[in-house]
């Protein structure tokens, strides 16, 4: 069935960027979507990008021209990179390999 694994959370101030990744168990290319989805306490995940195997790419509007979703597939690694953060951007950060979910990363955004 496979894993996958989330890093690169941490605390970043407003305005700066911090660089997420997602590692998985099988080979990236027999994936067929890849997404990132966030949460905070008391709400709903929410999707903040997803991308297919064919490189079709849809963004949440709150992130869009914000954050850029990417995949490597000699990696078997997906990247979210973040730039001009919010402090609403403040969430666990989760990676989605079809239906496999890893466990999280926090991104806190504060000075």
């Amino acid at each position: 069935q496979g894993s996958v694994a989330e890093s690169g959370g941490g605390l970043v101030q407003p305005g700066g960027s911090l660089t997420l990744s997602c590692t998985t168990s099988k080979r990236i290319d027999t994936v067929y979507l890849m997404a990132w989805y966030r949460q905070v306490p008391g709400k709903d995940r929410e999707l903040v990008a997803e991308i297919s195997s064919f490189g079709k790419i849809r963004y949440a509007d709150d992130v869009q021209g914000r954050f850029t979703i990417s995949r490597d597939n000699a990696k078997n690694t997906m990247y979210l990179q973040m730039n001009n953060v919010k402090s609403e951007d403040t969430a666990v950060y989760y990676c989605k390999a079809n239906l496999i979910w890893g466990q999280g990363t926090q991104v806190t955004v504060s000075s």
